[in-house]
């Protein structure tokens, strides 16, 4: 894909999951890496309009060399791409549902949402939560890049998803499967469940 390519795509994919209610009024950020640094969404832009030349092009050191004033959680990208040499987007959101599990108490922190579905073991796997940190702290950065060598997808308590993928398209699926995931955990508080084993989710890893 050509850089203008790219842009286009994240504009296309950013509407998408603003009109399919997967944010919110003027919430998430959503990139693309380049080989010479990244596309990012402006700061206070609603992902239902963005506009494809007035995307933020930083540098791989975090500098703006053109467009809008980048998102001010622009360094959570940059500290994934640094930790994950074959993430080429991704996707922050305050999406409503994971917001709801990342602000329970008493979960799991190493693996947030049980493997309910066959899609979500495959696209998501493990879900480790990361502890609070005020907006814009940049040891949440810090807490992201360790967290993301790992896995391709964390939750920030009380404050959302982070999905990392091969591919922008990936990354959409991933975080839209992780809300979705979400969602019926939440449903199922209090009923008797029946999660996947260990097994059948072994089984999607060897694949």
């Amino acid at each position: 894909m050509t850089e203008s390519d790219l842009r286009e795509a994240i504009c296309r994919q950013a509407r998408s999951i603003f009109e399919r209610g997967l944010t919110h009024g003027r919430t998430g950020n959503i990139s693309v890496r380049l080989e010479d640094g990244i596309i990012v969404t402006p700061t206070g832009s609603c992902l239902g309009n963005l506009e494809p030349d007035r995307l933020s092009r930083l540098g791989p050191d975090g500098e703006l060399r053109s467009g809008d004033p980048p998102s001010k959680e622009a360094f959570l990208h940059l500290a994934v791409y640094q930790s994950r040499s074959e993430a080429k987007a991704v996707v922050h959101l305050h999406s409503t549902y994971s917001v709801a599990v990342s602000c329970l108490a008493d979960v799991d922190a190493a693996d947030v949402l049980p493997p309910i579905t066959a899609y979500y073991a495959m696209r998501v796997g493990r879900l480790p939560l990361l502890p609070y940190y005020p907006p814009g702290d940049r040891r949440l950065a810090d807490a992201v890049g360790q967290a993301t060598a790992r896995d391709h997808a964390v939750l920030l308590a009380n404050h959302g998803p982070v999905v990392a993928g091969a591919s922008l398209d990936g990354a959409v699926d991933c975080v839209e499967e992780l809300e979705q995931t979400a969602k019926l955990h939440l449903l199922l508080q209090g009923q008797r469940t029946r999660y996947l084993t260990e097994e059948q989710v072994a089984a999607f890893q060897r694949r």
